[in-house]
This record gives structure tokens, C-alpha cells and sequence, in this order.
């Protein structure tokens, strides 16, 4: 095996990894979002009830769906970028990102915020953005 493909299947293997991690986040963030409480509260606090900030600022707990929402987009979009399905993953974390948020109308102990509507949807077209923008210095 020469050089050049050696280091080919370990960059194909680290994209598989990376996958994966992929398809973990959206699943625990599928989780996160829909249980009845704060999960993540409990984890730290030891109270369902309480939701944590990732930083201090005047917008409360949206922060922390602008950077879940643009952490796990930025990875699929990236591991995904050279492949045919890479607009049904945009598509999809958009959907997614409207779509777990409003489940918070009729889930228990959670409520419907257009705020944090709004930091999931942004955490995703930012994302989208930083890709494009690679896109158009690096042509695949």
C-alpha cells in the first residue's frame, strides 16, 4: 500500500467516526429536547426543573440552543459535504430544529420559547453559512 492511499483510508475512517458522532448528537439532542424536564439541569444541579447556562448573558437558555444547534450542524455538514445525501441533512437539522421546539407545546414541564426558536434555526443557517463560505475559498 503506498503513502497516499494509506492516508486516504485513515481520513475515510476518521469520517466514518465522526459520523457517527454526528448521528449520537442528533440523538441525544432528540432526547434532551423531548424528556419533561431538564436533563442536562438534573445532571449538574440534581434538579429537573432548573436549566443551566453554558454562559451568562441577557438571553437566558437560548444561547445554549444557538450553539447546540450550530455545533452539531457545523459537524454534519462538514462530514457530509462531499456526499449526495448532504441536502437532506441540511434539511433535515432545519426540520429539526422547528420541529423539537414546537413539541414543547404539548410536552409536560416544557414550554414553547420563539427565542429558543429562534437560536435553533440561526444555530443552523450559521452553520450552513460557515460552510458555504469554506465553499467558496476551497472548491471540492
Amino acid at each position: 500500500m503506498t503513502t497516499n492511499n494509506y492516508y486516504i483510508l485513515i481520513i475515510n475512517k476518521v469520517i466514518i467516526f465522526l459520523k457517527y458522532i454526528f448521528h449520537i448528537s442528533v440523538l441525544i439532542l432528540i432526547i434532551i429536547s423531548l424528556y419533561p424536564g431538564s436533563l442536562i439541569g438534573y445532571l449538574f444541579y440534581g434538579d429537573l426543573s432548573k436549566q443551566p447556562d453554558l454562559i451568562e448573558n441577557p438571553f437566558g437558555t437560548s444561547i445554549n440552543h444557538f450553539f447546540c444547534y450550530f455545533v452539531i450542524s457545523l459537524l454534519g455538514f462538514f462530514v457530509y459535504l462531499k456526499n449526495e445525501n448532504f441536502k437532506k441533512i441540511v434539511y433535515s437539522l432545519f426540520f429539526l430544529s422547528v420541529i423539537l421546539e414546537s413539541f414543547h407545546f404539548i410536552l409536560p414541564f416544557r414550554s414553547f420559547q420563539a427565542w429558543d426558536l429562534l437560536a435553533n434555526i440561526l444555530g443552523v443557517i450559521v452553520a450552513y453559512s460557515l460552510v458555504k463560505i469554506y465553499l467558496l475559498f476551497n472548491k471540492p
